[in-house]
């Protein structure tokens, strides 16, 4: 056994410093890919005004020349008032406004064709960079997992695929979480200040210009925004770890969330306690937090509820939970099933977080009537555990 230990510690070492060395091209070829991406898309900010101001143009050059034809017309008829003079002036203003039609017509169709090919160049960037992301997703999964204790690699070997298996989906929903958390940030916060840094440069533009007053309703409007990319960043920091989690414990942080649920998602909830709060270990409380969280977002995603209950029941040596909704439901004893196909691997991943804390999860779902999660935790898991 030892010498097939070092031979898998030799051959893993290997594999973790080739897909090291990999990992870091695709972090530069994503890197790559953003800034292209940023090029393009400013251009195509560029192109766009452009495009705007020529079809702008050629309007009133349309409008223009059409005059132009109406005077030409008339000086041409009418030879007792106007003089041959006023007939070639005429003429060459029509021909002038013609030639420019022409250019800016030409102008307008190039722009059309350079803004076509932009958008086009900029989804194909961002299809890159999801591509990219998502085998470096994968890469770090698979790092962590060899990168593991050799141990526990031998251990999966002389026990049962199931654990491995388990570990696998662990670190890949740890993965998808901090994938997620990047976009939020990039799609929230990240895009509010860089929004705050344009306005910011406007307004120092309005100063230099003494435009006080549009200064003033710049400065209301970024106020605005600070206080809307603060609350992004409070609802993000909330969703990796609620600081009242540590601080109040496990029930007043579920209320709170059940609340802030019903007000973002507009879905009646309700919460309910029975029997005497009592704390647990931190990792307890966290565990139960996730499964609540995961429950509420598999209904919000998938059941089409207008009413969830989460009933929270304190007993001497464990604690239950009912999670309950009126959604659409499905056939329960069609789970396992269904999760070779990553159909409601939500509900199979709460399974997983609840055996390792020795719990146990029971659901009660059919179509048209809703579903019923039970869990039961033993309070005394994590100190068994420790």
């Amino acid at each position: 056994m030892d010498h097939l230990t070092g031979d898998l510690n030799r051959v893993i070492k290997n594999t973790i410093s080739v897909m090291e060395d990999s990992k870091y091209q695709i972090y530069e070829i994503c890197e790559s890919a953003r800034a292209e991406m940023e090029s393009l898309v400013q251009e195509l900010e560029i192109v766009l005004q452009e495009t705007v101001k020529t079809i702008d143009k050629v309007d009133l050059l349309e409008q223009d020349y059409r005059r132009a034809r109406i005077r030409l017309t008339e000086v041409s008829r009418d030879f007792v008032r106007y003089k041959e003079e006023d007939i070639k002036s005429a003429y060459e203003k029509a021909t002038q406004i013609q030639l420019d039609l022409m250019v800016y017509r030409e102008k307008e169709s190039y722009l059309k064709a350079r803004r076509d090919d932009l958008q086009k160049r900029v989804r194909n960037v961002e299809n890159s960079i999801e591509r990219a992301e998502t085998i470096a997703s994968q890469i770090n999964v698979v790092l962590e997992y060899l990168a593991g204790d050799l141990n526990q690699v031998t251990r999966i070997i002389e026990s049962a695929k199931t654990r491995q298996m388990l570990g696998l989906k662990i670190i890949l929903a740890q993965e998808e979480e901090r994938k997620r958390i990047a976009r939020e940030i990039h799609d929230g916060p990240a895009q509010s200040l860089a929004n705050i840094v344009l306005r910011t440069e406007i307004a120092e533009r309005m100063l230099i210009k003494q435009e006080f007053v549009m200064v003033q309703e710049e400065l209301v409007d970024l106020k605005g925004q600070v206080r809307s990319g603060l609350e992004e960043i409070r609802k993000i920091i909330f969703n990796l770890r609620p600081m009242a989690l540590d601080d109040l414990g496990i029930v007043p942080t579920l209320r709170k969330f059940t609340q802030d649920f019903e007000e973002k998602t507009k879905i009646h909830t309700v919460f309910e306690l029975n029997g005497k709060e009592a704390r647990m270990p931190s990792a307890m409380e966290a565990a139960i937090f996730r499964l609540v969280q995961e429950a509420f977002t598999n209904a919000l995603k998938h059941a089409s509820a207008t009413h969830i209950s989460l009933e929270i029941n304190y007993q001497p040596h464990h604690i239950s939970l009912i999670i309950q909704d009126n959604g659409v439901g499905f056939h329960s004893e069609l789970i396992e099933q269904d999760a070779s196909r990553n159909a409601h691997f939500g509900l199979v991943g709460m399974r997983e977080r609840i055996e390792l804390i020795e719990g146990r999860m029971e659901i009660d779902s059919n179509p048209g009537r809703g579903t019923k999660i039970m869990i039961d935790i033993p309070t005394t898991a994590e100190s068994r555990k420790e």
